[in-house]
């Protein structure tokens, strides 16, 4: 068994610390857990940095501060919480999302100057570009040997970790002030003209400056949308009334809250990208499965110009996209509502550049709107803008 040179390792962290100043108050809140079955490095959601004693006898200095900085920045970019919204699919094959959670990571490193180990994951590996999140670059990495940098990264619990009473951890809100703290730091290095990789700079400007993540708006808007529809309630005699029983000869209906139903009316015109459309329409009607709308009665209408095709699906991947013209959701929404089965809610995905009607029908109207610049629709018509893209933005925000 090889002992743990724990001065080499810590040499090796402040090594890191000092020649990156603006991470160090994150550094110094890992707590070092010597570790047998470890390969190299990794961490845990509560900011236990696991140590193999093997690997840091056989490291170097320099390349083991660039490790103690990989390792943190699963921690302050909150790999595991977002690892934590993926679909479920993806959840379960921690192994690319850690893959891809190292490429996020890695480019930046590298362009930072920092040594790593041999066999990094980096972007150019999979031949993909620099600077995007890993949630992009996720779709193409293929499947690979088992990598393990932690539940700190791909949030799924390693058998090394351990998580006995009483051990020492950084509480969530605890790591939320450590993320502000280091975002400020590389905001006051940035301002005093220090240098910064451009990915930390990005980091650091979403931390302080927060953008709203568009499928927790969406899914609210679709959620509330269906509440308000399956609010409305009518009597029905198909189940009497618990009060039947007394009352002789009399029967009482009961009161019933129907299941709304919803219309989606997709953009498939040229301006609209299908990847775009494509992750859109996944969060609708992933929503509208949560709530107990599905089946029969959800309605898709894909539409430019006219309405080129009306389909009933159960999920995404069963909507063909088609068109290409011009656009007018008009015609989409118009077709919706006479349609022998009126919704409840109509759901428009649209780059925006389209005439809306000129007033409100009984139904409630949302607008998801993807990509930016589109004008606003009518007041009355409840709007979310998905952002640049309806996917994760091409560069990190």
């Amino acid at each position: 068994m090889v002992r743990l040179d724990r001065d080499k390792l810590l040499a090796a962290r402040y090594r890191a610390a000092s020649e990156r100043p603006y991470l160090a108050s994150a550094l110094y809140s890992l707590t070092v857990v010597p570790s047998e079955g470890v390969p190299t490095m990794g961490v845990d959601r509560h900011w236990r940095c696991y140590v193999s004693p093997a690997f840091v006898e056989a490291t170097p200095v320099p390349e083991l501060a660039g490790v103690w900085i990989h390792e943190v920045a699963h921690l302050l970019r909150d790999h595991h919480g977002r690892a934590e919204r993926l679909p479920a699919a993806d959840q379960r094959d921690h192994a690319r999302v850690n893959i891809a959670q190292d490429c996020e990571i890695n480019d930046d490193l590298l362009a930072d100057g920092l040594p790593l180990p041999a066999g990094r994951m980096e972007p150019g590996v999979f031949g993909l570009d620099k600077g995007l999140l890993f949630e992009a670059y996720l779709p193409h990495i293929p499947p690979q040997p088992h990598v393990n940098c932690g539940s700190g990264a791909h949030a799924v619990a390693a058998p090394w970790e351990s998580d006995a009473p009483g051990g020492p951890k950084v509480s969530p809100v605890e790591a939320q002030a450590i993320r502000r703290a280091t975002a400020e730091a590389i905001r006051a290095r940035v301002r005093s003209r220090g240098t910064v990789p451009g990915g930390w700079q990005r980091w650091a400007e979403e931390i302080l400056e927060p953008t709203v993540d568009w499928r927790r708006v969406l899914a609210g808007a679709v959620r509330e949308a269906v509440a308000w529809a399956g609010g409305a309630v009518d009597y029905t005699y198909r189940r009497p009334s618990r009060r039947t029983a007394a009352m002789r000869g009399v029967v009482l209906p009961t009161l019933q809250r129907p299941l709304p139903r919803v219309a989606i009316v997709v953009d498939t015109s040229g301006s609209m990208g299908e990847d775009d459309l494509a992750a859109a329409m996944a969060e609708v009607t992933g929503v509208l499965r949560e709530v107990g709308v599905r089946g029969n009665r959800v309605t898709v209408l894909a539409c430019d110009a006219d309405v080129a095709a009306v389909s009933r699906v159960t999920s995404a991947d069963q909507v063909t996209l088609a068109g290409g013209g011009g656009t007018d959701m008009r015609v989409g929404i118009k077709a919706a509502l006479e349609s022998r089965d009126k919704p409840n809610v109509v759901i428009v995905l649209t780059d925006g550049y389209t005439p809306w009607p000129d007033e409100p029908s009984g139904a409630r109207l949302i607008a998801a709107l993807v990509g930016t610049g589109a004008p606003d629709p009518p007041g009355w018509v409840e709007t979310v803008r998905l952002g640049d893209s309806a996917g994760y933005s091409a560069a990190r925000s």
